[in-house]
């Protein structure tokens, strides 16, 4: 393998830490204007320190960026550690960490019975990479050789269907939870807003097949974007179907846009959603979240159709729907919106 030096010049002596260590990885190969890179790491379980009330401790990515490439994003920070600052990098250049199982056996020991484990909470675990690189794979396998974990997989990806029998194994020893992420059915609107995701169809697929196989598995309806997935029709449809593929829960949240995400995807809307591009950047000026009238509309229309096809009943990982209901760090005042 060729080294391939990254932006900014990975001789520069200003870089340390993680910045460092991607810029000294090593390219893998190209396709579809995706790169792949090592990346060198000395840590893979990361403590989750926010103010919000999240149902996990601890956070695993196996890879930094995400080739699915979603429009709203909001983990394109992450690049930005790395001194990586082009919106587009996040997607088109992807790092593959490195000895991530080993890691892994060391750290678990700091994990607390009663801490969660998330992962994909900043990219996705089974984006297309990991048909190749495995490293998620490798996780699986040293969780499942643990006792009385709490463990979350968040993804875009039916890839998931590859492990299932993985997934049960650790399942039968540790709370295991499986949401998969679903914003719309419409497979036209989905390939628009999700590039590289498999078709809405498939994922919906996946969360039936896991939850016959054993493992528990729901629908992630967000995030919900006004006036694009934010329609009853739309909502009703995906919730629906879940119930027909018998998730175990649906769980929602409208969209979060930090800079960082803005500065992609109000251009989308500028180029796809005209005539909602003004209202966007209104709405979300000097704020990253919607104001509380909005999240509360949506939440008790979530909440009806989850009463309406039964799923109010299912859920079996009761600290990922209070999550979903939360409305954290939201602002106070009550406006119309869309």
């Amino acid at each position: 393998m060729s080294s391939l030096p990254l932006l900014p010049d990975h001789k520069s002596p200003s870089l340390i830490g993680i910045a460092r260590l991607a810029a000294d990885g090593e390219s893998l190969r190209e396709g579809h204007n995706v790169e792949y890179f090592t990346l060198p790491s000395r840590s893979l379980l990361n403590r989750v320190v926010t103010r919000r009330d999240l149902p996990f401790e601890w956070a695993i990515n196996p890879y930094r960026g995400c080739e699915i490439a979603c429009k709203y994003c909001y983990a394109r920070y992450t690049h930005e550690f790395m001194e990586l600052r082009n919106g587009a990098d996040f997607e088109q250049k992807i790092f593959v960490k490195q000895h991530a199982a080993q890691l892994l056996r060391q750290e678990l020991r700091q994990v607390k019975s009663s801490e969660s484990i998330a992962i994909g909470t900043a990219t996705d675990p089974y984006q297309p990479a990991e048909r190749r690189y495995e490293v998620t794979r490798a996780i699986l396998e040293e969780l499942s050789r643990h006792r009385g974990l709490n463990i979350g997989i968040v993804t875009k990806s039916n890839l998931i269907l590859r492990d299932a029998e993985l997934l049960r194994e650790t399942a039968s020893h540790n709370s295991l939870f499986v949401s998969l992420t679903i914003t719309t059915l419409d497979t036209d609107l989905a390939r628009i807003l999700e590039p590289r995701a498999p078709r809405p169809d498939l994922r919906m697929d996946a969360v039936r097949q896991l939850n016959l196989a054993g493992v528990s598995a729901g629908v992630n309806c967000a995030p919900i974007l006004p006036a694009i997935t934010d329609s009853r029709e739309n909502l009703e449809t995906l919730v629906a179907a879940a119930s027909a593929a018998k998730a175990a829960g649906v769980f929602s949240n409208t969209l979060f846009l930090k800079p960082c995400s803005a500065a992609v995807f109000l251009p989308f809307l500028d180029e796809q959603f005209p005539h909602l591009a003004a209202t966007y950047r209104k709405r979300y000026e000097g704020r990253a979240f919607l104001p509380a009238a909005y999240t509360k509309r949506i939440s008790e229309l979530m909440s009806a159709l989850k009463k309406k096809y039964g799923l109010h009943k299912r859920l079996k990982y009761k600290r990922y729907e209070e999550y979903a209901q939360e409305e954290f760090e939201q602002p106070r005042e009550q406006l119309s919106l869309f």
